[in-house]
Parts: structure tokens; sequence; C-alpha cells
């Protein structure tokens, strides 16, 4: 069976929105670098093929206005039209997987120079995998604030924090911070897939554009969605990104960029 999205485009948003599925509940964002006019190169697609079967995904484009913007938008099309017909929890890796390599080779095909990040959450009544290309962040976290998982982005400046070369905050504000080195629309793409994650039933899950990590750091992130009503968490991440990008906080300098987050949490008993 064929499903449509409950939510596929990078339209802006004026303010985070919320809505429910057999699977959880999420919240979601999308809107252009409030320094800018020109196109959002964010997209996202939020799709249900099955009862038990919910598939968040965010693409940050890269490689200048039109490049970035096409190239995001054939990311989450592509994975769109290779899910949406998964009706069950067995096909539904391969589905993703295949999604990742014809979204590569159709954003490939453009040949304008334009690349992508592309990071989507699978989840299966209570259990959730990871899969991202590039930057864009996938975290679960506790109720208690406990993280349960941390996706590593495809970056020289991420490398560097996880080797203990650079902390957090030198890394937020390092002249190379926007360098990602895996693409989709790289001949040399691959693909990071995290392991199966049994999600207890306030764990929260996020997906965001760089747009939100460039600003707000992982604690600041995970204090915020941890615990609360879902759309008061996602209004204030948006808040706080925006206070940033605007330079509200000397003591924390931001970085005007595109913003796209989802936020999920699962309301199955259990």
């Amino acid at each position: 069976m064929q499903t449509k999205p409950i939510f596929l485009n990078r339209e802006d948003r004026d303010a985070p929105v919320t809505a429910p599925t057999t699977c959880g509940q999420v919240a979601f964002y999308t809107h252009r670098s409030p320094d800018k006019d020109t196109d959002n190169e964010d997209s996202i697609v939020i799709l249900q093929p099955a009862p038990d079967i919910l598939v968040l995904v965010v693409a940050d484009g890269l490689g200048g206005e039109r490049a970035g913007s096409e190239a995001s938008r054939i990311a989450v099309e592509s994975m769109y039209a290779s899910v949406r017909s998964v009706d069950q929890a067995d096909g539904l890796r391969e589905a993703i997987l295949s999604g990742f390599e014809q979204a590569n080779s159709a954003v490939r095909a453009l040949g304008i120079g334009a690349a992508t990040t592309l990071a989507v959450v699978e989840i299966r009544g209570r259990q959730m995998r990871a899969y991202h290309v590039g930057d864009s962040a996938i975290l679960v976290c506790g109720q208690r604030g406990k993280d349960k998982f941390q996706s590593l982005a495809h970056s020289p400046t991420a490398y560097a924090v996880e080797a203990g070369l650079l902390d957090e905050s030198d890394a937020m504000q390092h002249e190379h911070r926007h360098l990602v080195s895996n693409v989709v629309g790289s001949e040399e793409m691959h693909i990071s897939m995290g392991p199966l994650i049994k999600l207890a039933k306030r764990d929260t899950v996020l997906l965001a554009s760089d747009g939100l990590t460039d600003n707000l750091y992982y604690e600041e992130i995970v204090e915020i969605v941890r615990h609360g009503k879902l759309d008061i968490a996602a209004s204030t991440l948006l808040a706080e990104s925006i206070k940033r990008m605007r330079g509200e906080e000397a003591s924390h300098p931001g970085k005007p960029d595109d913003l796209t987050f989802i936020l999920f949490r699962p309301t199955l008993p259990g």
C-alpha cells in the first residue's frame, strides 16, 4: 500500500507543527535563514507507510542556493519514493539504503556541483534505527537526559572533537566548521547506519540540520527536549536558536542558517 507523507516539502513554517501518528507524536519545523531572502535549502519528509512504521527525514543542501535546494529536494523525494510502499518491517532497511543510493545518483546527475546531507530515522513500533550522510544530526535521549544515541557528523571538526583535539565550543566557532567530508552527490558517498535501539515511552528522538547544532550545544538541546510537552520543546528550540542567530547573546555567538528539525516521542504502552 502506498501512502501520502505527513509532511513533504521545504515550505517555511511560522511556528513548529505537531502531529499525531500511530507510532507516537511528531513536532517539526523548517524555515530559511533569518538573514536571507532566497530559498530554504533544507528539505523534510515525515512518512508513515504502515501503522507501526514511521520514517523521518531531514536534508540540508550544499553548494550554493540553486544547487543546495535542488539537492535536498531530490534527496527527500528519492527517500519518499523508495520507502512509501513498504508495509512491513521486513524490507524497510533495504528501502532506506536504496533511497540513499537513488538520491546520490539523481543529485550527481544534475551536473551542477550539487550536494546535500541526508539524515533518516526509521521507527518500527518501539524500535528505531538511524542512518546518515553528512553533518545533519540525529540524537536520542531519555527523560532524565541520558544520551542513548548521537550521530557523529561527517566533518573534520566533528572528527577532531571525537578524537579529543577540539572541544565542542571551539568546534562551533572553528573556521572550517562548514566543511562536510561525506555528502549525497559524491562518488565516494558512504552511509553510516546505527544500531537498533529500543525506545522507552518518554524518550525523545531528534533530527536536525546544522542550523540547530551550529547554534545550540548538545547539552542545551538535550535539556530542552528531554521532558515536557513536545510542542513546547519544539518552540523553545526555535526561540533559542533564533536568539543565537541574531547575536542576542554576546557570550554565545551564533551562525544564521536555514533551520529544520523533527522531534518524535513514542506513545505506545510499554
